[in-house]
């Protein structure tokens, strides 16, 4: 016979920022946790470290989310708490709660025109539009594309950063095109492997100052933080990440060349800092060297006055290709360039 809720009995969790009751007899009460859990140790499963082996039995929660909730008092092992690095035992009874996702109150859904590629109950492909912010950061507190989103979906991942929900990768502000976006906890997490693992293939357009002496080539570089100016990325002599970016010349237009470039590792402003580093900054690139005044340097007139109508770096993340997280299917997706960008690949064909 089910007990009448008045007479429901509680449970006690202890959390390191106090206590909380959960099944108490007021049903209004919010609740804390948004599920409970509970795995008893088979054998052969015996003598993993605890936060490993859940790890193999939640798919959607990183090692160091499960790592947390251990710290937090909300894994218990035969009714106690325990530290991360316990070994399970044959018949271990373990209890997870699991607390809802956080979500930032900051974060207002705003309503905004999204050129979606695709989109599934656990991805989201966008083409982002030049001049949108990713996420929230310093200076850019709404309109961003995660606003956008909020505004546009059910759910996003709530995996990484409360400021970020979904959010994988990112472009910078002024670079357009593809941006994958994880909507389940489970593609989140997938996909910051592929990435990692440099599974996910990004192909960018990029118009370049100056003519290239070979068709193509690869730049092989270590890159850190400028040492003047930390706003910005360098090529760096002795520290530093490895940044590898392939490049192919598409089509001249005497002083201006567009290329393909494919990375091969996703550092911050990487083809950015690569080309610069080249001598052949992107077009509009003021940071690196492509703006007014490497336009203004130009010999052909007709030439320099169509380029000093650029105010942006012309860099579009044309292609990318990806494992789909859950399903595993290959995906290819193709971001129709913008207008500006259109427009000025065709005042150049005039020009020639």
């Amino acid at each position: 016979m089910p007990i009448p809720c008045r007479l429901r009995p509680f449970c006690l969790y202890f959390h390191r920022n106090g206590f909380f009751l959960m099944g108490s007899t007021d049903e209004t009460t919010e609740k804390p946790f948004s599920s409970e859990r509970s795995f008893t140790v088979q054998e052969g499963e015996e003598y993993q470290r605890l936060d490993l082996f859940l790890g193999g039995r939640f798919d959607d929660r990183s090692r160091s989310h499960l790592k947390k909730l251990i710290l937090d008092g909300l894994v218990t092992v035969n009714g106690r708490a325990v530290k991360p690095g316990y070994e399970v035992r044959p018949d271990d009874r373990i209890s997870v709660c699991l607390p809802p996702p956080e979500a930032s109150s900051d974060l207002v859904p705003q309503p905004m025109s999204l050129d979606i590629l695709y989109e599934d109950d656990d991805i989201l492909v966008v083409n982002k539009a030049p001049g949108v912010v990713v996420h929230p950061g310093a200076g850019h507190e709404s309109s961003t594309l995660v606003h956008g989103l909020l505004a546009h979906c059910s759910r996003l991942a709530m995996q990484g950063s409360p400021q970020r929900p979904g959010i994988v990768h990112r472009l910078d502000q002024d670079t357009s095109g593809a941006l994958v976006v994880a909507k389940s906890e489970k593609a989140y997490l997938d996909l910051i492997v592929q990435f990692k693992d440099h599974k996910v293939k990004k192909e960018y357009l990029a118009l370049a100052y100056g003519r290239f002496r070979e068709r193509e080539g690869e730049i092989r570089t270590l890159m850190d933080r400028h040492p003047v100016d930390r706003r910005k990325m360098a090529v760096a002599s002795r520290k530093g990440r490895e940044a590898v970016s392939k490049w192919r010349v598409e089509k001249e237009w005497g002083e201006i060349s567009l290329l393909r470039v494919t990375i091969v590792t996703g550092r911050t402003h990487q083809i950015r800092v690569h080309l610069s580093h080249l001598q052949h900054p992107v077009v509009g690139d003021s940071t690196y060297g492509g703006g007014q005044h490497r336009a203004k340097s130009l010999k052909s007139r007709p030439l320099q006055e169509l380029i000093l109508t650029v105010h942006r770096q012309m860099l579009h993340d044309w292609r990318l290709d990806l494992e789909h997280p859950c399903t595993r299917v290959p995906l290819t997706f193709i971001a129709p360039l913008p207008s500006d960008f259109q427009q000025l690949l065709a005042n150049l064909d005039r020009l020639s």
